[in-house]
């Protein structure tokens, strides 16, 4: 048993050391084996790498060559273009040259065409200053001649012969310049007429004066309490709220409206309607009834304005101006409604312009814009043409009908014909029967009055209060007072007025020097 034990451990051992060896000797074939492959492997990589290597360099030296060629012939194509503009530039240069050698041999030519016809000229002079010599002596003889002859020496003969000659041109002149100006006055005059006529024709109106209402009537006086309110609360709401006076007195089923403000009085007047209509009058309802109101009534002057423009064929007026057109719905002069006073002068002055060749449509829009003035609400202290014609200004209306707006009442000079017109248009439409009224008395009054102001200085003789008392002639002595007197005179006068008189707007002073010379021919 001890013998099989170690036999077979001897066995063992010699496998194992058996199987040891021989799994090296495989491991170290296969090693081998691999490491050859792996080898071949690289070298075929390698060589791989030299074949891409070649054909890479092979490309990018055919890229390069491309390359070299395009921008060869790139550089000879410059060069060539820039050779044929050095060529062209040379044989320009060269024909300058030429022109210019040209030139200056023609110049050089003139040159000595000038010195030749100069000393021409200085020899033909020599030959007219001695023939003047010999002239200026012939005439002194002759002249020494005459004297004798007439015993008057020459500047004596001159004085007057150049006087008859003056008296002569002047009786001539004067005659025949009296003449043209007859003609002129007869010829403008009858056209005048003619135009004045036909345009008032034309544009005939029917004139109704209106008032803006200052009176509301009710239905009976139990109402009016109800309008006072306890305490008067209600009548003073309405009067904070509409900023005008309501009068409440005896007088039967009505009450007075009071205040500068047309437009205001209209809102007081319709709110007044409303809350008599409603029968709720409290403080809280007034406000929100005079807020409505005056709502309405702002709208309805917007709505009044473009109406106004579109009638007339009016377009591109300003959104401020078209609202002041339709104010002037609510505003009246003298009686007369100023909104159909302006679109009267509208139509005459775009008659008239028609009539004698001018721009009817400016005439148009200068008419209706003309007394845009007086319906400013902040009422500046200025004449109303010079603050209508600012607000033209202001609203970019064009230069003419600025003017025409600011000349209408001569405040400043025309610059243009429709001026004129307008205020010729003006005056028409204010004289017709009954377009306005005034308190005649009053007016009479204050006319008389301006007119002895004037008359108590020293050297007037006569006195003329015009344009409705807007301007004041003046007539003095043009023996007692000189040009300089009369300027300082208007200033007198002027200064005058101010003190002791009220008047609205401005007075012009105009005082007349006039020198009459009269005689009569037998």
């Amino acid at each position: 048993m001890d013998s099989l034990t170690i036999y077979l451990a001897i066995t063992g051992v010699v496998s194992l050391g058996l199987g040891v060896f021989i799994g090296k000797t495989l491991i170290a074939k296969a090693n081998k084996t691999k490491e050859l492959e792996l080898e071949e492997k690289a070298r075929l990589i390698i060589k791989e790498a030299e074949i891409s290597a070649e054909n890479i360099k092979k490309d990018k030296i055919l890229e390069a060559k491309e390359k070299f060629l395009k921008l060869k012939s790139e550089f000879e194509e410059e060069a060539a273009r820039k050779k044929s503009q050095i060529i062209s530039n040379e044989n320009k240069l060269k024909q300058r040259e030429q022109h210019l050698s040209k030139e200056f041999e023609k110049a050089n030519r003139k040159e000595s065409e000038l010195e030749d016809l100069k000393e021409k000229l200085t020899a033909q002079l020599e030959i007219v200053n001695k023939k003047k010599t010999e002239l200026d002596k012939f005439n002194q003889q002759k002249v020494s001649i005459l004297e004798k002859i007439s015993n008057l020496t020459a500047d004596e003969a001159r004085e007057q012969l150049t006087e008859s000659m003056k008296g002569e041109a002047e009786s001539r002149a004067s005659s025949f310049i009296k003449d043209i100006i007859e003609e002129a006055k007869l010829t403008a005059t009858k056209e005048a007429k003619k135009i004045v006529v036909e345009t008032i024709q034309r544009t005939a109106t029917e004139h109704a004066i209106e008032n803006c209402v200052s009176v509301f009537n009710i239905e009976s006086d139990d109402i009016k309490g109800k309008i006072i309110g306890r305490e008067g609360r209600n009548i003073r709401a309405l009067e904070a709220a509409t900023g005008v006076e309501i009068i409440v007195d005896d007088t039967p089923e009505a009450i007075i409206i009071s205040g500068f403000d047309p437009v205001r009085r209209e809102i007081a007047r319709l709110s007044l309607h409303r809350l008599v209509v409603d029968g709720r009058i409290h403080p809280a309802r007034i406000e929100e009834i005079v807020t409505k109101t005056r709502k309405n009534i702002e709208e309805e002057i917007v709505e009044i304005g473009e109406r106004t423009a579109i009638d007339l064929g009016i377009h591109g007026l300003h959104p401020e101006l078209i609202k002041m057109v339709g104010r002037m719905r609510f505003r009246s002069s003298y009686g007369q409604n100023l909104l159909q006073h302006s679109r009267e002068v509208a139509n005459l002055c775009a008659t008239m312009a028609s009539e004698i060749g001018i721009n009817p449509k400016q005439a148009k829009r200068a008419g209706l814009l003309h007394d845009i003035g007086k319906v400013w609400p902040e009422e500046p202290e200025k004449p109303h043409a010079i603050l209508g014609m600012e607000l033209a200004k202001k609203y970019k209306e064009h230069p003419v009908v600025c003017n025409a707006v600011g000349a209408h009442h001569d405040e400043i000079e025309m610059t243009s014909l429709i001026a004129p017109i307008v205020q010729a248009c003006d005056a028409v439409s204010g004289a017709r029967p009954g377009a306005r009224r005034e308190v005649m008395e009053s007016y009479i009054k204050r006319l008389k009055e301006l007119e002895d102001l004037a008359l108590g200085f020293e050297g007037v003789n006569k006195c003329y209060a015009i344009q409705a008392g807007r301007e004041l002639r003046v007539m003095v002595d043009a023996e007692s007072v000189t040009d300089d007197r009369a300027g300082q005179l208007s200033f007198d006068i002027s200064q005058k007025i101010e003190k002791d008189m009220q008047y609205p707007g401005q007075i012009k002073v105009t005082v007349i020097r006039e020198m009459r010379s009269v005689a009569y021919a037998k």
